[in-house]
């Protein structure tokens, strides 16, 4: 359970809307202690949902690592589920198989594991936990440490060598910190690096860091304190302590005597300039006043730098500004995407001038203010979670880490109420006085970094480590191995899981609202759905619901864009709009103190747009710009591709996705207008409110606040033309001239989601490629090492069809290979490779001992909502699930399988680099009949000359 905390605002408050107001905190209750070989374990209860969170940080990242050994820490966030002495399997299954979600993840300064299981499964997570942390190291052979040094290059090409601007942070470190800097290298590590270490170099770095005196276990959720605890001694008591880790404590970095420049090309369509300078580390003096220094900078609509760059002057498509601070170091960073033709040049001098206007004059309380309210704001909201990256149970780790206090939430957030105006013009002064780097990225081929002088050397290993010598270990304790490790454990009785309830009401405009109360934290989420989307635009303005979706909240018939903003900014509310092929929705998300102030707003904005023409040719101009990054992002046109092939631009699901500039300026206000006037109607739409709210109060609420919002007239839906029929399985290969790897696309039209074989499809996906565990990932990642990642997945759509795609990003070298392993997978699901007993128990059990956990969160559960009223589901669909999934046989998947999966009519896109791949590919019997084809002006594929 989550209590509340609360706090007086400080003075600074005075001038904001919420002055007068108190903030109130989540206080998330737990219990801290040791075992005898110094384990922190923190214990948080909350039987909300009948989930449990398992989260594990070793403090150990980059930082603990050395020259010439670097990428340890990363490597090994990928070799701690690649099975142990006592399960040498794949460590996804049996987490995932009781309906898990689990992960990891490094940085600079800790590496963190994370299990979510259904509560049951409780005792099965902490072995598994335990099982890597005592007995990794039995199971680690030769072939394992070479497979994930394989999907870890493929993580670099994928994450940064294929990806725009990719290599900027790693740029960015080697010009901030000298060479022997924990710091001055990325997380990944150096290739080269990795390529020459030795199983026994792994393993002694596993040895240093990876142990309980080095770790902080949280257990979040629901579950039994007394009974976890004795589940934390039998399975983590036994493993010896390990050597005592030293503190990194680096030389202290000369300060800068002039700016550092540099400037790099990349495949990229908008110069990027990225200013950094040096600060301080996380919870030091100054760390909270730089944060609010970065929210009034950049921190939305209401800041300065988006004002005077994005909005006035406009020749910037996008600004941030953070305070990037770390255990040992920190660094405040600008980053601007200039607009098409601007000179960065102009962009860093109005940069630097508004920097100068802050140092010269405090800003304002009510700027201070504002940044206060966001920060509480998203603060609440990560919190609705116990698991998973940033919930609960992430947080009490980080807290106890790097604070030694799992609860130290309250003076954290004390930090922020102490920082007033001059503060922030004080570290503004102090920080961003000092010289910089600037870092001008610019269109051009990718720069090629400095070359590592131990590149394709086989380098001894005492070449490497020449200057830094570790102390020796001592020889490591047996293990007593007092808990009986010989099976997995089982999961208990399952937990009794109750849906909420949803309560209906429908205003006396039309409107539908579903109410889901939560009254675990103070906040509310209100969204509206609506049936409309890009498929709906206008022939000839393509775009023109996502356009409509970025005006929309710029200025109403009585407030400006800047007035609605600052409305919103001053309470921490968020307001956005988005637009997908079938639906499109409004979504507020507010605390529950601000609700009537928030709801004002949002209602004024849902019936009262006014379409500025200045706030329409400025948001044009942004979607025009991103136009020209969409052409090099593989994946994005990997989705432009497929769409294309399968449905052809004279279906609305064929046309580009992201419009065109011709599309774009063919749309006016009056365009908006229209489409606004006959597809934005209350009786048309479902309005989703869950969270600290009664469905009589919200109603209540919304009749007064859209009492005037009637509909018009009748609405007509335009008929959907006929899909294209599927052509005979064939490739076609979109040139990207230096593409770092191929994407590989293989599709086909799939099938409609009120289908009755959705149960048995879903099932199907999951055994395909569905997730992580699956059959194409486990072969092209984990067998293969082919990819960082491959997946399957049906676009669900409301009209027609969607695409099923099977896509993953592979080396350049391997994309025939890897292509006829793709095919392979489609024949192996279409009968050549059984489904077994076990397989389909596993997949079934995976999707259905889960979905509670799709229910924790308001977010869930408004999600969940809106996919039940976008595809007018009936209102038992969430009870059916479970046991409509259960009952799904291997027939019944072999059946759909062949039903909709036809092999003789694939669509196969490759994204890649022509020179390297088109010959191997026309070799191959798919590819007889190979096309070439680029992108022309209009996203339009056009044949290669």
């Amino acid at each position: 359970m989550i209590a509340m905390m609360t706090f007086t605002c400080a003075s600074f408050l005075a001038g904001a809307a919420e002055c007068a107001s108190a903030a109130r905190l989540p206080e998330i209750p737990f219990e801290k202690y040791c075992l005898a070989n110094g384990l922190q374990v923190i214990l948080h209860e909350d039987h909300s949902t009948p989930i449990v969170a398992v989260n594990v940080w070793y403090h150990v990242g980059s930082k603990n690592e050395r020259p010439g050994r670097t990428g340890f820490a990363h490597l090994f966030e990928h070799m701690m589920f690649q099975g142990t002495r006592h399960y040498d399997k794949d460590y996804f299954g049996p987490l995932q198989q009781a309906g898990g979600q689990l992960n990891g993840s490094t940085n600079q300064d800790r590496t963190n594991y994370w299990e979510t299981v259904p509560s049951n499964y409780l005792e099965l997570a902490l072995w598994m936990e335990s099982d890597r942390m005592g007995f990794l190291l039995p199971a680690m052979t030769q072939e394992k440490l070479d497979n994930q040094r394989d999907v870890v290059r493929n993580e670099r090409r994928q994450s940064y060598e294929n990806r725009p601007y990719g290599l900027v942070y790693e740029v960015l470190l080697a010009g901030l910190y000298p060479p022997d800097h924990p710091y001055s290298w990325p997380t990944i590590g150096s290739m080269a690096d990795l390529a020459v270490a030795s199983r026994e170099d792994v393993a002694d770095f596993f040895r240093r860091f990876y142990h309980p005196a080095n770790a902080s276990l949280c257990i979040a959720g629901d579950f039994d304190p007394a009974k976890a605890k004795r589940l934390v001694e039998k399975y983590f008591g036994p493993i010896p302590a390990g050597p005592k880790v030293p503190k990194v404590a680096p030389a202290p970095i000369r300060p800068l005597t002039e700016d550092i420049r540099v400037n790099m090309t990349d495949r990229i369509g908008l110069a990027r300039l990225h200013l950094v300078w040096r600060s301080v580390p996380l919870y030091a003096p100054g760390d909270a006043e730089l944060d609010v220094l970065a929210d009034i900078l950049a921190g939305g609509k209401t800041s300065r730098l988006y004002r005077l760059l994005v909005r006035d002057k406009q020749i910037a498509q996008d600004v941030q500004a953070s305070q990037n601070s770390r255990e040992i170091d920190g660094n405040f960073f600008i980053v601007v995407t200039a607009r098409p033709g601007q000179s960065l040049a102009e962009l860093e001098a109005a940069v630097l001038g508004e920097v100068a206007r802050l140092q010269a004059e405090s800003p304002s309380a009510e700027e201070v203010g504002r940044a206060l309210a966001r920060h509480e704001s998203s603060l609440i909201q990560h919190l609705e979670s116990v698991g998973g990256f940033g919930g609960r149970a992430d947080q009490l780790n980080l807290y106890n880490v790097y604070a030694g206090d799992p609860g130290y939430l309250e003076q954290d957030f004390g930090r922020y109420l102490q920082v007033d105006p001059a503060a922030v013009q004080r570290v503004a002064r102090q920080y961003l006085g000092a010289k910089k780097m600037v870092l001008e990225v610019t269109p051009g081929p990718q720069t090629k970094l400095a070359p590592d002088p131990r590149e394709g050397a086989a380098k001894t290993r005492e070449e490497l480590a020449k200057g830094y010598q570790e102390t020796p270990l001592p020889a490591a304790p047996p293990i007593a191995e007092d808990a009986d490790r010989r099976q997995l454990p089982q999961g208990a009785s399952p937990p009794k899981f109750e849906l909420p309830p949803i309560h209906r009401r429908t205003l006396s405009n039309g409107m539908q609202v579903l109410v889901v109360e939560n009254h675990e934290l103070p906040s509310v989420s209100l969204n509206v759905v609506f049936p409309v989307g890009t498929s709906s635009d206008t022939p000839g303005k393509t775009g023109l619901s996502d356009l409509l979706a970025a005006v929309w909240t710029e200025g109403t018939q009585t407030r400006s864009s800047d007035q609605v903003a600052e409305a919103l900014a001053n309470i921490g509310a968020r307001l956005s709009v988005s637009s997908d092929w079938d639906l499109s929705g409004m979504r507020l998300y507010t605390l529950k103190r601000t609700l009537p102030q928030a709801l004002d707003v949002f209602a004024d904005v849902l019936q009262n747009p006014a379409f500025p023409e200045e706030e329409l040719a400025r948001q044009r101009n942004i979607a025009i710009g991103r136009l020209m990054q969409v052409r090099n992002e593989p994946n994005a046109l990997a989705s432009l591709a497929v769409n294309a092939k399968l449905y052809g631009y004279d279906h609305p699901y064929g046309r580009p996705m992201y419009s065109t500039e011709a599309s774009l300026k063919a749309i006016g206000r009056d365009d908006l207008e229209a489409f606004y006037r006959a597809n934005v109607r209350p009786d048309r739409a479902s309005l989703i409110a869950v969270g600290d709210v009664t469905p009589d109060e919200i109603v209540q609420a919304l009749e007064k606040s859209l009492a005037g919002w009637k509909a018009a007239g009748d609405v007509t839906q335009p008929p959907f033309p006929p899909i294209p029929p599927a052509a005979s399985t064939a490739v076609t290969l979109v040139d990207k001239p230096d593409a770092a790897q191929s994407v590989i696309s293989v599709c086909l039209v799939g099938t409609e989601r009120k289908t009755p074989d959705y149960f048995a499809l879903t099932v199907m996906n999951s055994i395909f490629g569905g997730q992580f565990s699956s059959r194409l990932n486990m072969n092209l990642r984990e067998d293969k090492g082919y990819t960082y990642g491959a997946r399957t997945a049906f676009d669900w759509r409301v009209h027609q069809p969607g695409p099923f795609t099977a896509r993953a990003a592979v080396q350049t070298a391997v994309t025939v290979p890897a292509l006829v392993e793709f095919l392979k997978e489609f024949e192996g699901i279409l009968g050549a490779r059984p489904i077994g007993p076990e397989e389909l128990e596993f997949n079934k059990g995976y999707l259905t001992r889960g979905y509670p956990a799709r229910f924790e969160t308001p977010s869930d559960v408004a999600g969940q909502l809106e996919t039940l009223v976008g595809f007018q589901l009936p209102d038992d669909y969430f009870n059916r699930v479970i046991p409509d999934i259960t009952a799904v046989t291997a027939e019944d998947v072999l059946r759909v399988a062949k039903k909709y999966l036809d092999r003789e009519h694939l669509t196969v896109i490759v994204v890649g680099d022509r020179s390297k791949i088109e010959a191997d590919l026309r070799a191959l019997p798919v590819g007889k009949d190979l096309q070439v084809v680029q992108f022309d002006d209009e996203f339009h594929l056009v044949p290669v000359k």
